[in-house]
């Protein structure tokens, strides 16, 4: 019997979405496309596996599904076979070393999608759910937020009402003042008091956001504006901040721990939105939150359009945190297929689970079928 990891294997899978969504840098995903979804899969001597997952998506951050794939089965694959899956801490040593963090973090997208599937295998293997291996849930449960894409004001008033069931809204602004505030004074009816969430994905200059949240000031839930400018421009993140009295969060530009203490020294933000894809894994997001709790900033919680293995993986981490509202994983939300079964999501409440490992059963099968070539 061996409990090392003797095999690696990757699969990109073009993952089908339910309808458009876009972004203020640009479109995610639409009704009649796909976007590619990274698994990796380890397996040990003795058979177990353990299963990790990214989405590809470059206009959002710099990793292709390209370099992903480089990046693991060239640079991490030989830092894993022979390892042992509860080495985890260890992977990532190696991993900045193969992989310099440079400013940031290296290749976070490559290195979560390992990570995941590192926690996955560790906790089947001692038979302990992956919350527990990161120090057990405090939540059991998290009500989710539902992502509301740019659109006519006509379509994403459809939008939140049909997503009536979810406890907060997600509202994506262009950086058009009068379109974006035409659309949030169209939703604000529909949205029934409940906390609305903006998100620029930086799409906005300090002047502009602050004409659009002088029309908008009055509406009722707003609660905080993501990300308003271009994630390199510090100066203007402090200047949206000391400008609104709206608060603001960091997302593109805070991926590491490192990341966000420079953004609490600066003073360049109230929130932070936390990604386990861009903080590199489970433990690297851990980091990000204990910083963001030593300097006083609340925690958003998101994913990126992840598949049932991201999302299962997110439901672990966040069962452990205070959140400042809703989880943001819009994965069940925007996608046709999550190629896994035993997610139990009601009245758009998520249970985290208590199987081994991430507690979900993966489809290899549909993964196999649908994977396309490399």
């Amino acid at each position: 019997m061996s409990t090392v990891i003797t095999k690696l294997e990757t699969f990109v899978v073009p993952v089908p979405f339910r309808h458009a969504f876009v972004i203020g840098s640009g479109p995610v995903g639409g009704a009649a496309a796909t976007g590619d979804v990274i698994f990796v899969k380890l397996t040990t001597g003795d058979g177990v596996v353990g299963w990790g997952e990214q989405r590809a998506l470059p206009s959002w951050s710099y990793e292709t599904a390209d370099t992903i794939l480089t990046v693991i089965n060239k640079e991490l694959a030989p830092l894993l076979i022979g390892a042992d899956p509860f080495a985890i801490e260890g992977f990532h040593r190696a991993a900045d070393k193969a992989l310099s963090p440079s400013v940031s973090n290296g290749f976070p997208f490559a290195r979560a999608a390992v990570d995941l599937a590192l926690h996955d295998l560790a906790g089947k293997l001692a038979a302990v759910p992956v919350h527990a291996l990161l120090g057990g849930a405090v939540h059991q449960e998290l009500a989710l937020c539902s992502a509301i894409g740019i659109d006519t004001p006509e379509a994403m008033v459809d939008r939140v009402r049909s997503s009536a069931d979810y406890h907060a809204y997600k509202i994506k602004i262009r950086g058009d003042v009068a379109a974006d505030a035409a659309a949030l004074r169209a939703i604000t009816e529909p949205a029934a008091g409940k906390p609305i969430w903006l998100d620029a994905n930086q799409s906005y200059r300090p002047s502009a956001l602050h004409q659009l949240l002088r029309q908008v000031g009055d509406l009722p839930g707003l609660h905080c504006v993501e990300q308003p400018v271009p994630s390199t421009d510090w100066a203007g993140m402090i200047k949206v901040r000391e400008r609104t009295d709206l608060p603001v969060a960091i997302d593109e530009g805070s991926f590491s721990a490192a990341d966000l203490a420079r953004t609490a020294v600066l003073g360049a933000a109230d929130l932070v939105v936390i990604k386990i894809c861009k903080a590199g894994g489970l433990r690297p997001a851990l980091r990000t939150a204990a910083v963001a709790k030593a300097h006083g900033l609340e925690i958003l919680s998101s994913g990126l359009t992840d598949t049932g293995v991201g999302f299962a993986a997110a439901l672990h981490l966040f069962s452990l945190l205070d959140l400042a509202l809703p989880a943001e994983l819009n994965g069940p939300e925007l996608l046709s297929e999550l190629y896994v079964e035993g997610l139990e999501i009601d009245d758009a409440i998520a249970t985290v689970p208590n199987r081994p490992g991430l507690g979900v059963e993966v489809d290899e099968d549909r993964i196999r079928a649908t994977a396309r070539e490399l």
